[in-house]
């Protein structure tokens, strides 16, 4: 188990991925948050049917669309909608509108389009290539990065592979040359990472080494840490570490002023200590899989409301990767 080479921020294009659940757009979302503070200028692209981000700044946030909008300082967000990308692109390439929209009026095109594997993804990549060549007048980079909130595990492999296999597919035109961009663009360990997101919990850590196995047999992206949400803090000071078993030592009829009673407070005790114990297990349990070092992040009991919250998972995003081995 080795530490990361490069600090996360450092890249140009961090894809965010992991099982439903895990809290990966809240994980974008903070990233995004830290980026920005630290001077970056961010494009957050959605790829999911519904848009998390924006509402995790702001949950009366209306949608921002494919054309994107400003939801934070030095944050913009969009959604990629995969027909409003095609026709963008078909837009770029056949330099008319017109002839686009006629196209897309056709509805023999449409049940072909929507019969046809893979080209979501690869249009989806293709406008991520896009934005990230996108340049200013002066020459800089419109972005300084890209972070994407990728489909779910399974899914996101298929989503990352698309473009090799439409590079072996296709021997000449536009698509092949396009397709070998997006391909170059993963597999360039220099600006782009892979970000799983994982819980401490027993089939997150099997899925999540399955993952980074995979990753490294079948797409040979850069994957450097783990990042892994929603661990419990340990639960007492480091001089009460058993206070679980002092609460359960008092009488049943120990005076607490208005506290329940000693053996429900022990009970109480008792389950936050072992939780943290079985987080903490589970841990090194995902350290030990992948052979990667964990990023952990705090649980918070009323979930992400806001900047503030945002903020505690940017703090402990940004911190040294954690060796969690034997």
């Amino acid at each position: 188990m080795s530490a990361p080479e490069r600090p996360l921020l450092e890249r140009r294009l961090v894809i965010v991925t992991g099982k439903g659940g895990t809290g990966k757009s809240s994980v974008v979302a903070a990233l995004a948050l830290a980026a920005a503070q630290r001077g970056r200028r961010v494009c957050v692209v959605e790829t999911g049917l519904d848009e998390q981000v924006p509402r995790l700044f702001d949950p009366a946030a209306p949608p921002v669309g494919y054309a994107g909008r400003v939801i934070h300082d030095g944050v913009t967000a969009l959604r990629i909608e995969p027909y409003a990308a095609l026709a963008e692109y078909l837009g770029l390439q056949i330099g008319g509108r017109r002839v686009v929209e006629l196209v897309f009026r056709n509805k023999a095109f449409r049940q072909l389009m929507d019969a046809a594997p893979g080209w979501r993804e690869l249009i989806t990549l293709g406008k991520v290539w896009h934005l990230e060549q996108q340049h200013e007048e002066g020459g800089a980079a419109r972005y300084d990065l890209i972070l994407v909130d990728a489909p779910a595990t399974g899914h996101g492999l298929t989503f990352l592979d698309v473009p090799r296999v439409a590079v072996a597919a296709v021997r000449m035109g536009p698509l092949r040359r396009h397709a070998g961009w997006v391909e170059e663009m993963i597999r360039d360990g220099r600006r782009t990472l892979l970000l799983p997101v994982a819980l401490a919990e027993e089939l997150p850590v099997r899925e999540t080494a399955e993952l980074v196995e995979r990753v490294r047999r079948e797409l040979d992206v850069s994957v450097d840490r783990v990042v892994v949400n929603a661990v419990a803090p340990a639960p007492f000071p480091s001089d009460l570490a058993d206070l679980d078993a002092r609460l359960g030592r008092l009488p049943d009829d120990a005076p607490l002023a208005g506290l329940p009673r000693p053996a429900t407070l022990a009970a109480c005790a008792a389950h936050l200590r072992q939780r943290h114990e079985l987080n903490a297990h589970h841990l090194r349990a995902i350290g030990r899989a992948t052979g990667l070092p964990v990023v952990p992040l705090p649980y918070l009991p009323s979930g992400v409301a806001g900047p503030d919250d945002l903020a505690r998972l940017a703090e402990a995003l940004l911190a040294e990767p954690r060796e969690c081995g034997p």
